[in-house]
């Protein structure tokens, strides 16, 4: 319970804070996901998963 109007205003300020630093963090996160998402991001994922896969398939020739 408020003992006056000071701790209400002080609460106030306190959550709007907590507000925008949250929405500076989704924002963060937005941005994380357009990163991920980028064609450049999937082509480099591709050719690290065909370097392991052609090593491997190398391997096994050799072995064989």
């Amino acid at each position: 319970m408020y003992k006056n109007f000071a701790e209400i205003e002080f609460d106030l300020k306190r959550l709007k804070l907590e507000r925008q630093i949250a929405l500076e963090e989704i924002k963060g996160l937005k941005q994380d996901v357009k990163d991920d998402l980028s064609p450049y991001s999937w082509v480099s994922t591709v050719i690290s998963a065909v370097k392991k896969y052609g090593i491997l398939y190398l391997i096994r020739k050799v072995i064989k």
